[in-house]
């Protein structure tokens, strides 16, 4: 791997919600929300369709002063688009151009869910490391058992010197405690989308990740 590592962030990961369209994206932004990952499947949605919503995404991203909008998976759209960041699995490591981001000066995020997966991360120096499932998920079947705290802990100090996210069946009620462990984001899901009322929900997980 080469020397040069990604681009850091240019500001805190905190609270930050993953969601599955560019009007998410939008409405966190409006509430406050920074750091915000956008995580569109390609099997739900045509071609044009993830383009426009990575399009959108971007666009609204770059509208906001300090907004750190993450495309994930789709890595070519993001190029294209201009994006701040992508967010890899471990998987697209054999198969993205990772050089190609970095020299554009995209930032970059990596999925990891075992020390030998931290360790390959590390090579590739990224912007952040994120590290899960800390806790069971019903939103996608994961191939690995849960983190939980304790590991998240020694985990993160694995991670140095690079932000640690924490994801993976994170509520607002857990945060604290995952926030304890040392971390400097955490990830959620449905804690907000899937909230009764998702603008309270969202300003909680800002206030909880500012301590």
């Amino acid at each position: 791997m080469t020397s040069t590592p990604f681009a850091s962030l240019t500001g805190t990961i905190g609270f930050y919600p993953v969601v599955h369209d560019a009007a998410w994206v939008q409405r966190l932004l409006d509430w406050g929300v920074r750091t915000i990952q956008l995580r569109i499947k390609a099997a739900d949605h045509t071609p044009a369709e993830i383009e426009r919503e990575v399009k959108a995404a971007v666009e609204a991203g770059k509208r906001v002063p300090g907004a750190q909008v993450f495309i994930n998976d789709h890595w070519q759209l993001a190029l294209a688009a201009g994006a701040y960041g992508v967010h890899l699995g471990q998987e697209d490591l054999d198969t993205a151009d990772i050089e190609a981001l970095r020299r554009a000066g995209l930032r970059l995020g990596l999925s990891t869910h075992t020390p030998a997966e931290l360790a390959r991360a590390h090579a590739v120096q990224p912007s952040y490391l994120a590290i899960g499932p800390i806790y069971p998920t019903t939103l996608k079947v994961m191939p690995y058992e849960p983190v939980g705290l304790a590991q998240l802990k020694d985990w993160a100090l694995l991670a140095a010197p690079y932000p640690v996210v924490a994801i993976g069946g994170i509520s607002l009620e857990r945060m604290p405690g995952v926030l304890a462990c040392g971390v400097d984001g955490v990830a959620v899901v449905s804690a907000v989308t899937l909230a009764a009322d998702p603008q309270q929900a969202a300003l909680a997980g800002l206030r909880l990740a500012a301590g």
